[in-house]
């Protein structure tokens, strides 16, 4: 069983290498939107939700190296305002209000769902188009609603959901350390 669990995320990893163009690609549009004074919004739910966080963790705090902190926001960290949401409008509400709050013109929203089909998270990349934000996708397979609308997306070719979670993190690390590259923090 662990072999197994190994082996499916060492398939994974290698399908995964064709991904560093455009985790580059990210890094350098994020660096400018960041340094522009715009910020990153991110949601997901489960452990979607937890790889979002981490991510926006990396940003205000630091990744590898000391730099000055990014905006971004883990829209389901605010949980006063999440379950208020969510009692007022609905679940399919919770993050495109947040979005709608919180986000600009030319900001980013990273939308996290291992299936692609999470209607919330769906419902904030579609409102996210709407202000003229950036939107991009971590997912599992392909074909799925949340890869279709996003700008961009990565979508992990994995049986499992851990499987994709593990290279959601995988990317989340790549995409800061590029990140800090292009800001110069990093050797």
């Amino acid at each position: 069983m662990i072999e197994e669990h190994f082996r499916a995320l060492e398939d994974a990893l290698r399908r995964m290498r064709s991904a560093a163009p455009t985790i580059e690609s990210w890094a350098v549009h994020l660096t400018g939107v960041l340094t522009g004074g715009g910020r990153l919004l991110a949601c997901g739910n489960g452990g979607s939700a937890a790889e979002a966080q981490h991510l926006t963790g990396e940003l205000v705090g630091r990744f590898c190296h000391d730099r000055q902190p990014l905006s971004a926001i883990a829209l389901h960290a605010d949980t006063s305002a999440a379950t208020a949401i969510v009692n007022d409008y609905g679940e399919h509400e919770l993050y495109a209000r947040q979005v709608r709050a919180h986000g600009r013109p030319g900001d980013v929203l990273m939308a996290l769902s291992t299936s692609g089909r999470s209607q919330n998270v769906v419902t904030a990349a579609k409102v996210a188009h709407e202000i003229g934000m950036v939107t991009w996708a971590l997912t599992g397979p392909d074909p799925n609603p949340l890869t279709a609308l996003c700008d961009d997306a990565i979508a992990v070719d994995a049986d499992h959901v851990a499987t994709v979670q593990e290279m959601h993190l995988a990317i989340v690390h790549a995409l800061c350390a590029h990140l800090d590259r292009t800001l110069g923090v990093a050797a």
